[in-house]
């Protein structure tokens, strides 16, 4: 059969304020602290007593784990290794570790880095250091490994590189930026990915046809569970039990949308306020924008505003977008995100963020620039590695008599009074400094204009013979 990749979530598991120690199959590993039962107790969590007991089991994951994928070969291997679970909550990242301590017939200590700290690493290896002693080796598994910090991180090093544990990290973070690389180096990463529709629909399915008896649920009802889970496993098997429990209360046996709406909390979408999730939003919404695609600029900026993001630090976004991507080529679409901006702080939620979305529209549809960001960015560029040159004299300011003695302001010439208000020919730059370029307007918008006058007046320089 093949596997569809893991199904069930990261609940924390027991003892997380110390670790939790056992073999596979739930035999009660060798420590004080072991402590992990045979089964899912009676009275548990539905997400705990689907969670499956082989690959064979899982739902999801098939990049990783269908036949001849990595992580389906890492089991087939025989061998063990160090790895990091990387993915959004609900996609079974501490089942994944349980399933590898069974394969390889392993001790499993668990550790939530939420709650643990070095003291108990120690405890952890101490535990590792008997079940050796008595020829089984552990699996190290620390669920939210980004929570510890680097000497956290570094203590489990040695235990590692001496091979007294393998180590199993899960994380909902990037460990690129929150793994030290010292661990990153010695462990594989997996990307684990949200949950299909599909997937999702397969897994109520199961959960309906093993652990909910009676209980039937239109299509329509199963749609919206699955739509409000979000591609979170462990999200939809709580729904799932939010509503057996809801249907005993009320005395039915059918569940419809409409009993779902009204008798379950229905939180919002997946979204990290923190994390790469949120950073990968505001990614996809300024892209969007300067890529000219005014629905994909709404949908990102409405997905964000569902998820719980703050509309004022997306009015900051939505304002430094207008700066750096269209800049002059239309000066309209500064004032409409100022304009914008000002707007939510008058009106609030849920009104101002209409303001944010005719924002991101029109400056969707803008004439695109990045001259002038460009521009700036070169010239701080420049002036950082270039020595400090001195002002020209003709354009020092001269307040005093003796800087007129001195020749500051000397044959200064007043544009307004030139020809065309240009003093042709003038330089504007220290003594010594050759003409950047820098500002290069786009062929495009206003900038078009902007263009064509820069081009007139380096004409009358040439004729001036400053040029």
């Amino acid at each position: 059969m093949a596997t569809q990749g893991d199904l069930l979530g990261d609940a924390p598991d027991p003892g997380a304020a110390g670790f939790s120690g056992s073999a596979p199959g739930g035999v009660p590993g060798r420590g004080p602290a072991a402590s992990s039962p045979p089964g899912p107790a009676v009275n548990a969590p539905l997400a705990e007593a689907l969670r499956p007991k082989s690959l064979d089991e899982v739902i999801g994951q098939s990049h990783l784990l269908g036949e001849g994928k990595p992580l389906r070969l890492a089991f087939q291997s025989g061998k063990p290794h160090s790895m990091i679970f990387w993915g959004p909550p609900g996609v079974g990242k501490t089942t994944l570790a349980r399933l590898t301590a069974s394969a390889f017939d392993c001790a499993f200590i668990a550790l939530s880095a939420v709650f643990s700290g070095v003291k108990d690493i120690r405890a952890a290896m101490a535990q590792a250091e008997q079940n050796r002693a008595g020829g089984q080796p552990t699996i190290l598994f620390v669920d939210e490994i980004h929570r510890f910090n680097k000497s956290q991180q570094d203590a489990l090093l040695p235990f590692v590189e001496s091979g007294l544990v393998t180590f199993i990290g899960a994380t909902t973070e990037n460990p690129s930026f929150e793994v030290n690389s010292a661990l990153l180096s010695r462990a594989q990463v997996y990307v684990l990915k949200s949950l299909t529709e599909d997937e999702l629909r397969l897994l109520a399915q199961r959960a309906r046809t093993q652990a909910m008896g009676d209980l039937a649920f239109d299509d329509l009802a199963v749609d919206t569970l699955v739509g409000y889970a979000d591609g979170d496993a462990r999200r939809l098997l709580n729904l799932l039990e939010q509503c057996q429990t809801a249907a005993g209360a009320s005395g039915i046996t059918r569940i419809d949308a409409g009993f779902i709406q009204n008798a379950l909390t229905l939180n919002a979408r997946r979204f990290d306020k923190g994390g790469d999730n949120f950073y990968d939003q505001i990614s996809a919404l300024h892209k969007s924008v300067r890529g000219s695609h005014p629905d994909a600029a709404l949908y990102w900026l409405t997905r964000m505003l569902d998820g719980g993001a703050d509309p004022r630090y997306l009015a900051r976004r939505i304002v430094r977008m207008a700066w750096e991507d269209i800049g002059l080529a239309d000066p309209r679409a500064l004032q409409i995100a100022n304009d914008a901006a000002a707007t939510y702080e008058r009106l609030g939620s849920p009104e101002g963020e209409l303001a944010l979305g005719q924002a991101v529209i029109y400056l969707a549809i803008a004439a695109k620039s990045n001259a002038g960001y460009m521009a700036y960015n070169q010239a701080r560029a420049f002036v950082k590695q270039d020595k400090s040159r001195e002002v020209p004299v003709h354009l020092r300011n001269a307040p005093t008599k003796l800087m007129k003695e001195l020749g500051y302001g000397h044959e200064y010439r007043y544009a307004h009074d030139e020809p065309n208000a240009y003093a042709a020919g003038e330089t504007y730059l220290p003594d010594g400094m050759v003409e950047p370029g820098w500002y290069q307007p786009a062929p495009r918008g206003l900038e078009i204009k902007i263009g064509e006058k820069l081009s007139q007046l380096r004409k009358w320089d040439e004729e001036a013979g400053g040029g």
